[in-house]
């Protein structure tokens, strides 16, 4: 029997987050794609938590949008609830936060693959990828047929040799009870990838019916809306929003999981990969934190058409019966119905020391990885990984430069860089705190960083792109006007800022001295501003930040100076580090390993000391010589 031959340019296994990100880039790039899914019905599955962003999370959407991803638009178009978080700390942690309808959100987001030019979508279970020489030509799928490409990328999220597991009851299958990839480890394996086994877990879905509400505290949204997606129009996303709630656990609840903890398959060793340290289950959480006697419990709806609510903060493994006590035992859930039971989910991923910033396989040229398949946790993460696998994809195949975002331009370059250059042993999770350069990588700047990048990679049309050049220009105009308009100390203003709480003028200032007093801001001087013109509200955001933050924003930018400077400096893939006297053994062992690009990325691994960075820029720059 023949089998089907067919040929594309990329190929992308799995439709998650990653996966939708890596197919539509590589598509909209020009390449002809397809894309392979165990489930046409999980394209852009939401599994586990329904919602989208969050601290440091929303910053990666809001990136992804600038560069022209599509996930921050998909999200404007499904979510339910929106709230921006931190708002009472200063803009750098700043994260937009929203509950998404996932049925709504799987729809859209499938309906763009589905209208996407040069991209098939394929239903269909790989189990095999070919590769002659080092370098990839394509992978068959469980029929048998043969798909050749010149890039494949691979985003298997938790679906590779996927166990999900509760108590004692183990079953074969892919998050949701969708079907698990069981044949590609193998495939994997034998072309010289090494693969580990993590784990991560989603709670409970609960009868809304079954849920007392009045014992709880109702969260709202923020009454004006702020829109993940810089291209969409803020007035389109003022709507009706659900409420959430607030409840805890209690030591009822604690002691329910003590006495169980010999049935947990965390406990028992029944489940063998890590988990995520930063999204811990219930169990995990009442054994290392024996001091609290409650933890916080948000109830979240999974959409507008279902009664299915999402119980956030008490994921779980334990026994049905164990379960189902545990949870009643929490004020308002005395009565829950489980509609779906909480479980662990078991799965194959990968070092990411094994790939260049760029994402793709060190050993395997033309072979890519992103998302959950990488050891990364999160629908976000995800995203941005499929972004920069399917944008390199395609720009290898267009024998253009690949695109490497440094730790200094976007939270994705950070979140890249540890990937590659830090062992991780478990689901990595983006957090604020690991990214140095956090006052400039704000959310609220994303299309400033970013744009420009995706305008000259591709993904960003002529009409976006210069609509933020007349944004920056606008910006720059305003600030420098603030700077060079007088205010003088009169009986008005001297009122107005004895009204504030601000200190009384001596002499006269400019408007741009009293923005940058923390009790004032742009808009409230309105009134001492005859000359001001209408501004936009995101413009009057950066004014303010750019204000009141200047001094420290210059500081940092100077920090960006010096960190460039090492990441300019660029290795030779082919660098003998055994030849280089001087480099302590572990220092050569762990560069020949990781082979850094840049002495920057070389000083960010573990083992590397600043005496062995000094030692090889020496070395470096004898080789130049010669």
């Amino acid at each position: 029997m023949a089998n089907i031959k067919e040929y594309y340019d990329v190929l992308v296994v799995g439709a998650g987050h990653a996966g939708c990100e890596a197919a539509l880039a590589s598509a909209r790039l020009g390449m002809n794609t397809i894309i392979f899914t165990v489930s046409i019905e999980s394209i852009a599955l939401m599994p586990c938590n329904p919602n989208i962003g969050g601290s440091s999370k929303g910053h990666l959407v809001r990136e992804i949008d600038a560069l022209g991803g599509e996930m921050g638009r998909n999200t404007d178009k499904t979510f339910i609830q929106s709230k921006m978080l931190n708002k009472s700390k200063g803009p750098a942690v700043h994260s937009l936060r929203a509950q998404a309808d996932k049925q709504d959100y799987t729809r859209e987001m499938r309906k763009v693959l589905e209208n996407t030019d040069g991209l098939t979508i394929r239903q269909g279970e790989i189990t095999e990828i070919m590769v002659e020489e080092g370098k990839i030509i394509g992978a068959k799928a469980y029929s048998g047929a043969e798909y050749y490409a010149k890039a494949v990328i691979l985003a298997t999220g938790t679906y590779l040799k996927a166990r999900c597991i509760f108590g004692d009851v183990s079953s074969p299958t892919g998050p949701n009870g969708l079907q698990a990839a069981n044949f590609l480890t193998a495939s994997l394996k034998q072309a010289g990838i090494e693969i580990r086994r993590f784990k991560t877990g989603t709670p409970a879905r609960i009868d809304r019916r079954s849920i007392d509400f009045s014992k709880m505290e109702e969260q709202f949204g923020d009454k004006r809306v702020v829109p993940f997606s810089f291209t969409t129009d803020p007035e389109s996303v003022q709507k009706q929003q659900v409420s959430c709630w607030l409840t805890y656990t209690n030591e009822q609840t604690h002691h329910i999981i003590r006495k169980n903890l010999d049935r947990s398959p965390l406990f028992s060793g029944e489940i063998e990969g890590t988990g995520p340290r930063y999204c811990p289950s219930i169990e995990d959480k009442v054994v290392k934190f024996q001091d609290k006697n409650r933890h916080q419990v948000f109830i979240e709806p999974e959409g507008n058409y279902t009664n299915e609510m999402y119980l956030g903060g008490m994921s779980s493994s334990m026994p049905e019966d164990v379960q189902q006590e545990m949870y009643r035992t929490v004020a308002g859930l005395e009565n829950a119905k489980i509609v779906r039971n909480a479980y662990a989910i078991e799965y194959d991923c990968i070092d990411g020391r094994q790939l260049y910033a760029t994402l793709e396989f060190k050993e395997i040229e033309g072979l890519y990885s992103a998302g959950q398949f990488n050891g990364s946790s999160g629908y976000e993460e995800a995203a941005a990984q499929g972004l920069i696998a399917g944008i390199n994809a395609a720009l290898k195949i267009q024998g253009r430069e690949q695109l490497v975002l440094d730790r200094s331009q976007a939270y994705i370059g950070v979140l890249i860089d540890d990937l590659v250059t830090k062992e991780s042993h478990e689901p990595y999770r983006m957090m604020t705190s690991r990214a140095e350069y956090r006052l400039l990588l704000r959310q609220d700047n994303a299309d400033i960083r970013l744009t420009k990048i995706g305008f000259e990679t591709g993904l960003i049309n002529q009409e976006r792109y210069q609509k933020l050049v007349e944004k920056e220009r606008l910006i720059e105009k305003e600030l420098l006007r603030l700077e060079n308009t007088p205010v003088g100390a009169n009986s008005q203003v001297q009122e107005f800022l004895e009204k504030n709480r601000s200190s009384l003028l001596k002499t006269g200032s400019s408007l741009a001295e009293l923005i940058r007093r923390p009790e004032l801001t742009y808009e409230m001087l309105a009134e001492f501003d005859p000359e001001r013109l209408p501004v936009a509200d995101d413009i009057v955001e950066q004014i303010n930040i750019n204000i009141k933050y200047n001094g420290y924003i210059q500081r940092q930018m100077r920090q960006v100076e010096q960190f460039k400077k090492l990441e300019n400096r660029k290795i030779e893939p082919d660098l003998d580090y055994d030849s280089i006297e001087g480099l302590r053994k572990e220092a050569r062992q762990k560069l020949t390993l990781y082979r850094p690009a840049s002495i920057g990325q070389a000083g960010r691994i573990s083992g590397v000391s600043p005496a062995d960075i000094a030692v090889l820029l020496v070395a470096i720059e004898n080789i130049r010589r010669k």
